[in-house]
């Protein structure tokens, strides 16, 4: 489960030529507070509206059903009625730019107890989409986006490698247009891992 993601080194008009985004629709304040975006924090999506492609500033992770417990920041289940309203509606679909993401390790190293992060990153793309969702919801607009599974072996992926339940869905710019307008199932069919040669691991 991705729970750590970065938009950082790059500059406004960078992102809007990796997104396909109205540069006018920048949030005035185009930064996260910190390094990183964490679960309930701040991060940007890439919606449609009006025709055209819009950069919105949301919090990440849809309130858990359970009270008490933390957002819900991936989908996985994607036929589940939680996430089939969003899902199901392209108005509601969003790309999540992002420009390297993290992963721990299964288990912990023997030498320290503790795990070890990774991250990951597309080399021929400094900035790159995950496949999301958003909503309304009582603490204003929140996203969430798509991991999945690998298909055949996690250890031969390299994010499987180090996280073999799931990935986060990343989309080659050639479907990210059908990710926010397609039908439901041809959408979700662009749910796969993304090609292990064209990722970079630090």
């Amino acid at each position: 489960m991705c729970n750590l993601f970065r938009l950082k080194g790059v500059e406004r008009w960078e992102v809007a030529n990796a997104m396909g985004v109205v540069d006018e629709s920048f949030p005035r304040r185009f930064e996260v507070e910190k390094d990183y975006t964490a679960p309930g924090g701040p991060g940007y999506v890439v919606r449609h509206e009006g025709g055209v492609r819009v950069l919105d500033a949301m919090k990440w992770g849809y309130p858990n059903p359970v009270p008490g417990k933390q957002p819900v920041t991936n989908i996985r289940n994607y036929g589940s009625p939680f996430w089939r309203s969003s899902l199901g509606n392209p108005a509601q679909r969003c790309l999540v730019p992002v420009t390297s993401f993290q992963e721990w390790t299964a288990e912990p190293d023997p030498a320290t107890g503790k795990k070890k992060p990774h991250w990951f990153s597309v080399p021929s793309r400094p900035v790159f989409g995950f496949a999301g969702a958003w909503r309304h919801s009582d603490k204003g607009p929140v996203f969430a986006f798509l991991t999945c599974g690998y298909d055949g072996d996690p250890s031969v992926h390299a994010v499987g490698a180090i996280h073999p339940k799931a990935c986060p869905v990343i989309l080659h710019q050639e479907d990210e247009e059908r990710w926010l307008t397609a039908p439901l199932d041809e959408a979700l069919s662009l749910a796969c891992a993304y090609p292990s040669q064209l990722m970079k691991v630090e």
